[in-house]
């Protein structure tokens, strides 16, 4: 019929079996769209297809003498779709998308305005007869536990059952170096991302049945697999939680399993968005200035600056003159007005040359779109889609993206280091006695090196445990609190010396739970230990190698320093099944985009030889851990070669035997 697509359509001709007439068939291979049917003709096409469809039915297969209408059918008709954040960007394209294919969608965020907005939007799009709906659920924010809880509650009470959770919100977090950023901000980062899609997705199952699909969107800037690391500078609590929630996709498919529930997740690349434009290019550009500081202006005017700037990127000429000479007056000192100007144009230019050489690493340097990633989310609810990819973190960036090797096995083979009296503080949250053995195995190792050595023992732990590490200068207290901690660590440093290096010892994961079957307190309390503490310590640790200079980074220039944190063991045993084990990689997955991240501004921003290595014990093959390895990389770390290494993460139980 000369009919032209870019689907790659055909048109079939299938000869009647004993009838007058036969049935053509014209096919886009699509994994989605309208269906049409009549007594002699099937057509599956894609919606924008239509057209097309209609004309090759006039032009060619009418000869059927088919007299009635054709009756549309939509993939989604009667499903009900639930999409967190989705009064703009990703998620409200997912809901159009969802809305478009004849599903009922709820949408829910924090602010009600531009959910009342998308939804009027969206319910101009219901197709006729699909029996589409729209509701809204506003100010629900996915971290607050009260408010997920009520709205799924709502929806139990009323007999709803949804079939697809779509894990979209987030925020774009902090975009400042690990040294300088807030722990209050890398927490509620963690919170959004990584608590808010498990408590969503937890809560959720009260109202799914077999057959539901659970999508979470992740980003390419972590983990796309465990060995292979993504570093986003300036993003540590970002990329931490992305990773952890790739992981819990994979956990989560296997505990979901005998419910019939599919988990996914996704990696979608770089996307066409105002969070990317307007906020995230532009203040990593602003953070890259602070860093130096500039014409004259230390960091914490650099900030105050960039502050008063960037809400003026792309804005208009007059705006811009009147806002930068507002700015110079409220600033004073040396930010004058043709300062700022300067500044306002280089963060414009960093700006864009982040966007410009990330487009480069892309075939056709162009950024997926809203819309682009909406209909990979749809096709990922595919029943036979997801019943191939159950399970699997889908990458969908299109990015290649060279990077480093970040992780490693067993560490290199290092002399051991000649401490001569200087102190290794070890920080420990043990829960079993194997967590106690290894607390005590570090620190009798540093004795034997010539160091000195303070424990400093997490409240949490059980009292026969602290015991068995009270042999060594030793105290008990909320290791978690940075104000605590900082007193204990300025405490050891009058007592004992200055820190030549901090070990932090996470403890292992214990017990046989069920994630999805953890309430709230318990599993806010695994974040704690693997991922908000890690960070709270590694950033105490930092203050007392370069003082102040979180305020100012320009002192990390050339400095030293060493930490290590000896992460959650995989499960040792001869039967050792892929759920224990996907259970801990959620956990280790924040620890490894962690570590490469910050090491990346340590290195290559702050010019400093500050490191951070992650240690994660045991076997894929089940053996018990050797604690011999861990020393070994307390050696390696502390080598002239630790600080030249671009492997920082070690899994010191993992080679041949």
């Amino acid at each position: 019929s000369g009919l032209s697509s870019p689907f790659h359509s055909s048109l079939v001709f299938r000869p009647a079996m004993g009838r007058k007439r036969g049935r053509a068939i014209l096919y886009f291979p699509s994994l989605f769209g309208y269906v049409f049917t009549c007594p002699y003709m099937t057509v599956p096409a894609d919606p924008l297809m239509l057209g097309v469809q209609l004309n090759s039915y006039q032009g060619g297969l009418r000869s059927n003498k088919y007299h009635g209408p054709l009756r549309v059918f939509v993939k989604f008709k009667g499903r009900l779709a639930l999409v967190t954040g989705s009064g703009t960007g990703i998620g409200k394209a997912i809901a159009t998308k969802f809305v478009e294919q004849g599903a009922s969608v709820i949408i829910l965020g924090r602010r009600r305005e531009p959910l009342e907005e998308a939804a009027t939007e969206l319910r101009s799009k219901v197709p006729d007869g699909s029996g589409g709906m729209v509701r809204i659920f506003s100010g629900v924010d996915v971290a607050d536990e009260g408010a997920i809880n009520g709205m799924f509650g709502t929806l139990e009470s009323e007999g709803v059952t949804i079939d697809y959770v779509i894990n979209n919100a987030g925020v774009s977090g902090p975009v400042k170096c690990f040294a300088g950023a807030r722990l209050g901000d890398f927490a509620s980062t963690v919170a959004i991302h990584l608590t808010g899609t498990f408590w969503g997705s937890v809560q959720a199952l009260r109202v799914m049945k077999e057959g539901g699909k659970i999508i979470t969107i992740s980003t390419f800037f972590t983990e796309e697999r465990p060995l292979e690391q993504r570093p986003y500078r300036f993003r540590s609590p970002y990329t931490a939680a992305q990773g952890a929630k790739n992981r819990l996709a994979e956990a989560m498919s296997w505990e979901l399993a005998d419910r019939g529930i599919a988990s996914i997740a996704t990696n979608p690349g770089p996307v066409h968005s105002d969070r990317i434009y307007k906020t995230v290019y532009p203040k990593a550009a602003a953070e890259f200035m602070r860093v130096g500081g500039f014409e004259g202006m230390d960091p914490e005017q650099t900030d105050r600056a960039n502050q008063e700037l960037l809400p003026l990127l792309g804005e208009d000429e007059q705006t811009v003159r009147e806002g930068v000479a507002a700015a110079a007056q409220k600033l004073g000192g040396g930010c004058t007005a043709g300062v700022l100007e300067r500044l306002l144009e280089k963060i414009q230019g960093i700006a864009e040359k982040v966007q410009r050489n990330t487009s480069h690493m892309i075939a056709n340097k162009e950024f997926l779109s809203q819309s682009q990633v909406a209909e990979s989310v749809l096709n990922l609810c595919d029943d036979s889609i997801s019943g191939i990819i159950n399970g699997k973190v889908m990458p969908g960036d299109r990015v290649f993206y060279a990077v480093r090797p970040h992780v490693a096995g067993a560490a290199p083979k290092a002399p051991k280091p000649d401490l001569g009296g200087r102190s290794v503080i070890i920080t420990v949250d043990a829960r079993t006695e194997a967590d106690a053995r290894r607390a005590t195995s570090i620190a009798e190792h540093v004795e034997d090196c010539g160091g000195k050595v303070a424990c400093f023992v997490s409240e949490g732990t059980p009292a026969e445990l602290a015991e068995k590490i009270s042999k060594f200068h030793s105290h008990v207290f909320d290791i978690s609190d940075p104000e605590q901690l900082a007193r204990w660590l300025a405490t050891a440093k009058q007592k004992i010396g200055e820190m030549a290096c901090l070990v932090h010892v996470t403890g292992d994961m214990g017990g046989e739970q069920r994630l999805v079957d953890t309430d709230r307190a318990s599993w806010e309390g695994l974040v704690s230990r693997f991922i908000t503490t890690p960070a709270a310590i590694t950033r105490a640790a930092l203050e007392q190698f370069v003082p102040g200079g979180g305020a100012d980074p320009r002192l990390y220039d050339g400095a030293g320093g060493a930490v290590m944190v000896v992460g959650p063991s995989l499960p040792s045993g001869k039967r050792v099944t892929g759920e224990q084990r996907a259970r801990v990689e959620v956990f280790r997955g924040a620890l490894r985009p962690f570590t490469t991240t910050i090491n990346q501004e340590f290195a290559d921003v702050l010019k400093s030889r500050v490191r951070l290595f992650t240690v994660l014990p045991g076997s894929v093959t089940g053996s018990e851990p050797d604690d011999s390895g861990i020393a070994r990389a307390f050696d390696y770390l502390l080598s002239a070669d630790a600080a030249s290494s671009s492997e920082v993460t070690f899994c010191v139980d993992e080679h041949r035997r």
